[in-house]
């Protein structure tokens, strides 16, 4: 089997980032969420109208997309040997809470977590767990492929 570079299973891993955007930018314009990733990335830092429409909701896709490409590489550096959903589950729950919690005072535009609804809360959370689990099984899973596929040529010589 041949090992795929660090590089195609980030790129790999940006394409979620995007997948679960556009999920979120549909719970948002569904008010299941009060945020979107227009909230963080272009609301927190732009006035404008543009920004609360579609035109600001595509523009912060395309930021996040290529953002996706940070906690990929974090996992790949620090988790990659985990295998499992938990690791993922963890991982998402992590970025959810240095997003909303740790990060909060830089986007003036996203309320703290005490002001945020349940349903905002609930929705986000399960997004970035979503996220975190398929960037983890993205990342780990050539890793114990060719951990499985070493050990069987060993055992065959």
């Amino acid at each position: 089997m041949k090992a795929t570079s660090v590089f195609l299973k980030v790129y790999f891993a940006e394409w979620w980032a995007f997948i679960w955007g556009i999920v979120g930018t549909i719970s948002y314009f569904f008010a299941f969420s009060e945020v979107s990733h227009a909230s963080f990335i272009l609301r927190s830092f732009f006035a404008g109208s543009w920004t609360e429409g579609i035109t600001g909701e595509l523009i912060s896709l395309g930021i996040l997309t290529l953002l996706g490409a940070v906690p990929a590489l974090v996992y790949y550096l620090f988790m990659k040997k985990l295998h499992g959903m938990m690791p993922g589950i963890m991982f998402g729950i992590g970025l959810w809470v240095l997003v909303f919690i740790i990060m909060n005072p830089l986007f003036y535009f996203v309320p703290t977590f005490y002001e945020l609804s349940s349903d905002t809360i609930v929705t986000t959370i399960c997004l970035f767990i979503l996220y975190g689990v398929f960037v983890g099984y993205t990342i780990s899973y050539e890793y114990h492929d060719r951990r499985i596929e070493t050990n069987d040529v060993q055992k065959e010589a």
